[in-house]
């Protein structure tokens, strides 16, 4: 495995331990339609997380959230929209980051609660 791809399985996993230990139920992880992967869906009291998990080795080229484009966006809307139809959810939706940057030999782990909005 390449080692972005190494790095972003990491990312993932740190960003899970990180939800659970703020209060968080993981509903799914790396849930699938058409084009679209939402990296995490977590539930906390009545608000369903949308998360998306950005995992950089460095800063240096920008935060990892700048990472997030407005295409990338339309498609998770999309997704959650049908997750939220076929599973006839009815909770508020929230569409979080969570930015990691390694520093060192650990990391650097940011929630970014409505990081953007449903449009």
């Amino acid at each position: 495995m390449a080692k972005h791809n190494e790095l972003g399985k990491k990312g993932e996993q740190l960003a899970v331990d990180f939800l659970l230990k703020n209060g968080y139920d993981i509903v799914e992880r790396n849930y699938r339609y058409q084009k679209s992967e939402i990296d995490i869906i977590a539930k906390k009291i009545d608000v369903l997380a949308v998360v998306e998990v950005k995992t950089r080795s460095t800063s240096d080229f920008g935060n990892p959230e700048e990472f997030v484009k407005p295409k990338q966006i339309q498609r998770l809307v999309k997704a959650v929209d049908e997750y939220v139809i076929s599973n006839s959810l009815d909770v508020e939706v929230r569409f979080d980051i969570v930015a990691i940057v390694k520093e060192g030999k650990g990391f650097k782990i940011e929630h970014l609660e409505n990081a953007f909005y449903h449009f």
